[in-house]
């Protein structure tokens, strides 16, 4: 136990997914209550969030862990109370082995998660990355829908097979192939400015708002019997949507894609 207003050297780890400044009530006071804050450079995101917030943050930068580890192992030992490292959100079990090789053990040292993921968070690496390929790699930047089209078929078969085979692993890495062909024609189709584009935004909310509207026994009053009626509220919502849309009469082939597989177009509907 430390004693009060004992030096104490604090590694405050943050998600990059999750906006700087949107921080823990325990950051928050651990970070306003410190004698010290420092980062590895004036431009990190955290750092300029905390300066608008009126908490100062000093730099100190070091060329790897071991010289990291001293020099704050040295701002730790120089008075009491908390020293702040903002690692960020990597280097924290690397640099806490390095506090711990310094002489007597290093200063007294503890991780504080400021920020965490919520679920679905790591999309936005999928989204950042999807950008980067578009702008930087030959292969993707030209890429068009058409061009795409017979890699989202084959994802999808490859996904197939790997559920048919039972093999959980496989079927985790093609359900990837599939999600990035959703991301790859979405990208695509956020650089049109003729009044047809979209974002991966885009697609979401679509597909949210349709869930919803064809939910209604969650989102609305609406009670079932069980699963059978929730398909049939399915159908006749989906089909009042297609009536809306095009003015026409509801046809039993309305939404049947014809361009699958014979064997496919001819099976019943699940």
């Amino acid at each position: 136990m430390l004693a009060a207003g004992a030096a104490r050297l604090v590694l405050l780890a943050t998600s990059p997914r999750v906006a700087p400044g949107q921080l823990t009530a325990q950051a928050w006071d651990t970070l306003r209550g410190a004698r010290l804050v420092l980062a590895g450079s004036p431009d990190d995101p955290q750092a300029t969030a905390l300066a608008e917030a009126g908490i100062a943050v000093g730099t100190v930068t070091a060329a790897d862990a071991a010289e990291l580890a001293g020099r704050l192992g040295r701002e730790a030992g120089q008075g009491q109370g908390d020293v702040v490292w903002l690692t960020g959100p990597a280097g924290t079990a690397e640099l806490l082995a390095a506090l711990a090789e310094l002489p007597g053990g290093g200063p007294a040292a503890e991780v504080l998660v400021g920020s965490r993921d919520l679920p679905g968070a790591h999309l936005l690496d999928l989204v950042q990355t999807m950008d980067r390929l578009r702008t930087d790699c030959p292969w993707d930047a030209k890429q068009t829908h058409e061009s795409l089209a017979p890699h989202l078929i084959e994802e999808s078969y490859e996904a197939l097979d790997a559920l048919e085979d039972r093999d959980q692993a496989a079927l985790r890495e093609e359900l990837g192939d599939v999600l990035l062909q959703v991301a790859f024609h979405a990208r695509v189709a956020a650089e049109r400015t003729d009044g047809t584009g979209y974002t991966i935004d885009d697609v979401a909310d679509g597909i949210v708002a349709k869930l919803v509207r064809r939910h209604p026994h969650v989102f609305a009053q609406v009670e079932v019997s069980g699963a059978d009626e929730v398909k049939a509220n399915w159908d006749t919502i989906k089909a009042a949507e297609r009536a809306a849309r095009t003015g026409q009469p509801v046809s039993a082939l309305d939404g049947v894609p014809f361009g699958q597989p014979a064997l496919a177009l001819a099976s019943p509907p699940p």
